[in-house]
């Protein structure tokens, strides 16, 4: 199947299946999966103009809300993290689609970039496994414990925790997850989340996906509380992100930037699926598992996107 914009000619299972399996486990972190997708496409489908970046956020809008229906359902949604994220990395990732067009065009120059991303985020990930003894143990291994025991019982998602929000105001955010609070300073996690949004901009992830790792490893929140509001902030700047990149479209008309929408669609539908059940079954899998999993990847299409640059 060929498609058109993009002019990638692919089976048109093998954008869904990988979607599917990908995003299946990546939600679970609160990661849309998108991070894996666009090199995907840049290094495998040879999809290398900038119209791959809005093509990105296309998958995010139509696969996220798999994921988000499971985390409001279970009252694991702490909103005002969303409200953090989104009004952080929302001008951060406008700013970023205008320095693709601008400064990063070339695929070369853009992989590099892709790389460092990438790299940070493996690094962070890395870092939190090896430090997770001492961060945020109590409540997210009890919380563990909790559903482990609760299999099979007629109560099940009724009978688990859900989080209660304590405070919300420009100075922080407080609450409560498991008999344990948790404090985050509202103006500092927004200036953060500006900068991560720019970079997230330029790789076409819409920010969350920094956010979440960022969240657990430097403000030791629980995974299954971060999960649905990091997924949530990337839905909002993910909307605004492909709005932005269709109205720069009619200003650059030499270059090739709106999405494929086809392909971002083939892609979505099998996000859906995967987040809406990476979701449901967030809570039977260990965090510490997943982000090792997610590790492994991102550290080799890091330093693989690295290498790639200095050779050529």
């Amino acid at each position: 199947m060929l498609f058109e914009i993009s002019g990638v000619e692919i089976h048109p299972l093998i954008p869904p299946l990988f979607a599917f399996v990908l995003s299946f486990f990546t939600s679970m972190g609160g990661v849309s999966g998108a991070f894996l997708i666009l090199p995907f496409q840049v290094s495998i489908l040879g999809f290398t103009s900038p119209a791959v970046s809005s093509t990105n956020q296309l998958y995010n809008i139509v696969s996220i809300p798999g994921g988000l229906y499971k985390y409001f359902k279970e009252g694991r949604m702490v909103m005002p993290l969303a409200w953090i994220v989104i009004f952080g990395t929302l001008p951060g990732v406008l700013i970023g689609a205008l320095l693709r067009i601008e400064l990063l065009p070339d695929p070369t120059n853009f992989k590099f970039f892709a790389g460092l991303v990438l790299l940070y985020m493996g690094i962070r990930l890395l870092l939190d496994i090896i430090a997770k003894k001492k961060a945020n143990g109590s409540a997210e291994n009890r919380f563990q414990e909790l559903v482990k025991n609760n299999r099979g019982n007629s109560g099940r998602n009724s009978d688990l925790p859900k989080t209660k929000v304590i405070q919300f105001n420009l100075k922080s955010v407080i609450y409560e997850f498991y008999g344990e609070r948790f404090d985050i300073p509202t103006l500092k996690v927004s200036l953060i989340s500006f900068i991560v949004g720019i970079a997230g901009g330029i790789y076409g992830i819409g920010g969350g996906a920094i956010m979440a790792p960022f969240f657990v490893a430097f403000f030791n929140l629980p995974v299954y509380t971060v999960a649905g509001a990091a997924l949530m902030g990337t839905f909002v700047t993910s909307v605004s992100g492909v709005a932005f990149y269709q109205m720069l479209a009619y200003l650059y008309p030499g270059q090739a930037i709106s999405p494929d929408w086809l392909l971002g669609l083939f892609f979505g539908v099998g996000g859906l699926c995967g987040m809406y059940l990476g979701a449901k079954f967030q809570k039977y899998f260990p965090a510490k598992l997943i982000k090792a999993i997610l590790v492994i990847c991102i550290m080799f299409i890091s330093i693989k996107y690295i290498i790639e640059f200095f050779i050529k």
